[in-house]
């Protein structure tokens, strides 16, 4: 009887330890992984795709885009035409960047620039800009950016 006992204490020790190593990694808050150097993959001007990171029939060169963001609150922009803007920037939900006070202020934008994060994961990240760019003829953009 006391061996039975031994091993019904042990099965259930066992079982608790099994249940705790399961628990699983949470990922790092959007916040955290957003804060790297980003560059163009794939960009859409509307519903157009003007740029495929190594395309031979690109209608914009998006090769110069980049969107540092490695030195939180720090942003560094620089839009496709090698124009580079330095603000500051938020991510004030998990799917908003937002930057703010860019000098020299971008067309149109007062200084402000939001985008809506639809996609997110260590090396890649998608977003729509939230307002018409004047640059790009008035196209809400989409771009896909990887972090080489």
């Amino acid at each position: 009887m006391r061996k039975t006992h031994y091993i019904a204490f042990l099965s259930v020790v066992t079982l608790i330890s099994v249940l705790i190593g399961c628990k699983g990694n949470k990922p790092a808050p959007v916040s955290e992984r957003i804060a790297k150097a980003w560059t163009a993959s794939k960009v859409n001007e509307g519903t157009v795709t003007v740029y495929t990171k190594g395309g031979t029939a690109n209608v914009r060169n998006y090769g110069s885009f980049k969107l540092d963001l490695s030195q939180a609150p720090t942003v560094r922009y620089t839009e496709f035409d090698g124009n580079t803007f330095v603000g500051k920037y938020s991510v004030p939900a998990d799917n908003r960047l937002v930057l703010t006070d860019l000098t020299p202020s971008p067309t149109g934008a007062n200084g402000t620039i939001e985008f809506t994060i639809n996609s997110i994961d260590d090396s890649s990240v998608t977003l729509t800009r939230t307002t018409t760019s004047q640059k790009t003829g008035g196209t809400t953009n989409v771009y896909t950016l990887t972090n080489p």
